[in-house]
């Protein structure tokens, strides 16, 4: 037993110096602790396969008056949905590009929720569910005219659903996101506006 105390003060000591290896093997082991242990267990806890994700465009980003200026659009409208419906939903101010959501298991989603779907696309897609039932429409926040943005999604089988959005933690995605922004379409970088 004092062998094994004694090799775990050396490997601390030796995390702890002000070296290159040391740097190198703490970024290694970071890596190994967050893919096999951290996203694994958070994955096991959530019900989900996709705990964590990055909002990469602004289909579901708010302008100044909310709700107000996205009921203008028919859309809602044709769901049957208006405004006063909108009063319990979450995330009444939407996501901007780079905040991090937090993702639990998305059965029994219902009118008004945030979820992740495949939708055959490259990546996930986040989106509010307008119509429950056997499958679901959706359909981004984002209220501009860009067609990208005003796409609804309809008939999305339940088993293409990944989750359901919980929390957000504002844009410290950008820490990744920054990295391919410049392999974007020019009217698809930074901000949302």
């Amino acid at each position: 037993m004092s062998r094994i105390i004694t090799y775990i003060k050396k490997s601390w000591a030796f995390l702890e110096e002000d070296s290159w290896s040391s740097f190198f093997v703490t970024l290694l082991l970071a890596f190994v602790i967050i893919k096999f242990i951290f996203f694994p267990g958070l994955s096991l806890v959530t019900g989900t396969d996709l705990p964590l994700v990055i909002v990469e465009s602004c289909s579901m980003y708010h302008q100044e008056n909310g709700f107000e200026k996205i009921f203008g659009s028919s859309v809602y409208n044709d769901y049957g949905i208006d405004l006063k419906d909108s009063s319990n939903w979450v995330f009444q101010n939407g996501f901007s590009k780079g905040d991090v959501i937090f993702v639990v298991g998305g059965k029994n989603a219902k009118v008004g929720d945030v979820i992740i779907f495949n939708a055959g696309a490259q990546y996930p897609l986040i989106h509010r569910v307008v119509k429950d039932g056997n499958n679901y429409s959706t359909k981004g926040d984002n209220y501009k005219t860009n067609p990208r943005q005003l796409n609804s999604e309809k008939n999305i089988p339940k088993n293409q659903v990944i989750g359901k959005a919980l929390f957000k933690v504002p844009f410290i995605g950008w820490a990744k996101l920054i990295f391919f922004e410049g392999g974007r379409n020019p009217s698809n970088r930074g901000m949302c506006s």
